[in-house]
């Protein structure tokens, strides 16, 4: 997808790998929709980029969802790329986990997606296509001690998307995955138990850390590809 022009939705937008996206995008010529709870952050953002627009969402709420994707339409028309960023981590093992707390964890990084993608599906089909990218992570794809339960929310994640892909692709509507490794944010902060001195299993090594910028640009290269799915 050439984003020059396009109108486009992204969650959790107001710090972290969502804001640099989010400024990766408006210096591609997109014009941006921006969601998150803090309102402050998102207007601050939304002020230094071209014609963007912040939405304040509770991502968990179905409400703010739908009022989301209806702001960008009455302000745009139409919605031609979602960017699904908003999610939590959970730190913990499989035997520990509480099932309140995981309910809480796919409520934003399963259900709230699905709503979104649910929503923009028949906006786009009306329109003639459009592209939906998830935001998934590396530890969909193995098995990592103390992150069972937040990979096991992006392996749901991976199948809701690679699913809609096939089941889309009549109605050119694009869905695509991006998997971030370690990323320099405060997600491990705002994640869910206590994090691991080392989440990578008793490697001897810390993590490559990758910049959120660094993201940022490689998520641009898998939306103008729009390629099933792209790593870092």
């Amino acid at each position: 997808m050439n984003i020059k022009d396009k109108v486009v939705i992204v969650t959790g937008a107001s710090e972290g790998i969502g804001k640099a996206i989010s400024e990766a995008l408006a210096s591609g010529g997109a014009k941006l929709v921006l969601a998150a709870r803090s309102l402050d952050k998102l207007h601050a953002l939304a002020r230094s980029l071209p014609g963007a627009m912040a939405v304040r969402a509770d991502l968990r709420v179905a409400k703010d969802i739908e009022a989301l994707v209806e702001a960008a339409i009455r302000a745009h028309g139409r919605v031609d790329l979602l960017v699904n960023n908003a999610g939590q981590g959970m730190y913990g093992p499989v035997e520990g986990i509480d099932i309140g707390s995981y309910k809480t964890a796919m409520e934003l990084n399963v259900y709230a997606p699905l709503r979104a993608m649910q929503l923009v599906i028949p906006r786009m089909r009306d329109a003639g296509g459009g592209m939906i990218l998830n935001i998934s992570s590396m530890v969909s794809k193995n098995a990592y001690p103390s992150l069972g339960a937040y990979a096991s929310t992006k392996y749901a994640l991976n199948a809701l998307s690679f699913t809609a892909r096939a089941e889309l692709a009549k109605d050119k509507i694009v869905v695509s995955v991006f998997h971030p490794r370690m990323t320099a944010t405060r997600f491990g902060e705002n994640a869910i138990g206590a994090r691991p001195s080392f989440a990578g299993g008793g490697a001897s090594r810390a993590p490559e850390v990758d910049l959120p910028e660094q993201v940022a640009a490689k998520v641009l290269e898998l939306i103008s590809s729009e390629a099933a799915e792209a790593n870092m």
